[in-house]
């Protein structure tokens, strides 16, 4: 079947032919490609067309697609069987090597999501604290929790409105909002709700409203007020984890959270979360603790062989991630010279191997409300070019490229030479 075929057979079965909203490309005017297959930077459609890989599965696939040591680990895991809902050797095995391996992770809970890690670590924070709010910041997205879908408004100090259908007004009646990289915002709401925030959350490298490095000081800053507050600092670095540097986003900073989660490239391409930290913390969780989650599926043997093998790559490997930053300074500063000759006004926000091309007349975006500043429909324009051009890229202003181990100079070239033809 060809892929409009597909993706219109597939509407009838699945809301928007679709199990997650941003695949169904709704702000542009093409139909997504249905992926077939992948080999190292490369995907490859249900039609045989070939793409140069920039999503990598939304970050996981930093190793490449069909990575040989990942697969042989699969493989050899499943001839002694798929799932068994009890205690195993595999994830002992990479619970201890993120605890030796990983600053501020103590001890370590398995989930199957980033989503579930992070409702998860809230409710510990909560449990801990015996507090019931706890403050997350405009533009930052932690899963599909009630608790996280707030309607940000201005990015600053709002009414708590539920950001999606489905969502009580009282299940985020406990949800402050503050505004990413303005310490202000943060103050004002420890002055009005003290010694009731339970925790402060937060993505140090913003993804989910492009590409938003915390500002240093600001997550300095963040880090003092929740210790003299007795507040949980959560870092969410289930997209950064393990994919900014080894130890995540918390090494480049410096800085030590209480709790931290994890998903994406822990799991090696397959379904896996965790959260973990503080020992003191973590002792509260069922059946050491008060404080209950459970999980049928979580520690799964075939996930935690992929987990282990993907890790241990790149914590072998450290010149990995010098290599991928070099990729994306390159790809930088290549688009900033395109932007340049042709007039277009762009800033580009990168992390290491994360990066966003906002399309905006700002100076900087450095928030939530001046990513939002951007011209969506110029990006739309960009994004269907370089689709229909063999460059796989986010279909969506605010989501977030992904340059992995396995993309080459050629790769970044390429991606170049079809931008300049838009």
């Amino acid at each position: 079947m060809k892929n409009k075929e597909i993706f219109e057979e597939s509407k009838k079965y699945m809301p928007g032919g679709v199990n997650s909203p941003v695949r169904a490309y709704t702000a542009l005017n093409i139909d997504p490609p249905i992926i077939k297959k992948g080999y190292g930077s490369h995907l490859f459609d249900e039609e045989g067309k070939e793409y140069i890989d920039f999503i990598e599965a939304w970050g996981p696939m930093i190793l490449g697609h069909s990575n040989e040591k990942i697969l042989k680990e699969i493989e050899e895991t499943l001839k002694s069987g798929v799932g068994f809902g009890a205690p195993t050797e595999l994830e002992l095995k990479l619970a201890k090597y993120i605890c030796t391996t990983v600053d501020n992770v103590d001890m370590l809970r398995m989930v199957n999501s980033g989503t579930e890690a992070t409702m998860s670590a809230v409710k510990l924070a909560r449990g801990y604290t015996h507090r019931d709010k706890i403050i997350k910041f405009a533009g930052c997205y932690h899963g599909h929790f009630d608790g996280f879908l707030v309607e940000a408004g201005s990015g600053v100090l709002t009414e708590n409105i539920p950001g999606s259908p489905g969502v009580p007004k009282g299940s985020v009646e406990n949800t402050l909002i503050a505004e990413y990289n303005n310490i202000e915002s943060v103050k004002t709401l420890f002055e009005k709700h003290k010694d009731e925030i339970a925790a402060v959350i937060i993505e140090p490298v913003a993804g989910n409203m492009g590409v938003i490095p915390g500002k240093k000081e600001f997550l300095l800053d963040i880090r003092k007020i929740c210790t003299e507050n007795r507040t949980i600092l959560i870092f969410d670095e289930v997209m950064s984890g393990f994919r900014v540097a080894y130890k995540g986003a918390q090494s480049l900073y410096n800085i030590k959270p209480d709790l931290v989660t994890f998903a994406k490239i822990m799991g090696g391409g397959l379904p896996c979360g965790a959260y973990g930290g503080k020992r003191e913390i973590m002792e509260q969780l069922s059946p050491m603790g008060p404080v209950y989650q459970a999980g049928t599926m979580s520690g799964n043997p075939i996930v935690m062989a992929a987990g282990y093998a993907s890790l241990k790559e790149l914590n072998n490997n450290p010149d990995y991630y010098s290599y991928m930053d070099k990729m994306g300074e390159k790809l930088q500063a290549g688009i900033y010279e395109i932007a340049r000759q042709k007039g277009i006004s762009l800033v580009v926000n990168r992390c290491v191997n994360m990066m966003t091309v906002f399309f905006t007349e700002c100076s900087e975006v450095t928030s939530y409300e001046e990513a939002k500043k951007s011209n969506t429909k110029m990006f739309s324009r960009f994004a269907e070019h370089m689709i229909k051009n063999g460059v796989y890229v986010p279909p969506s202003q605010f989501e977030a490229m992904f340059i992995g181990v396995k993309h080459t100079e050629e790769d970044i070239e390429k991606f170049l030479e079809v931008m300049k033809e838009m």
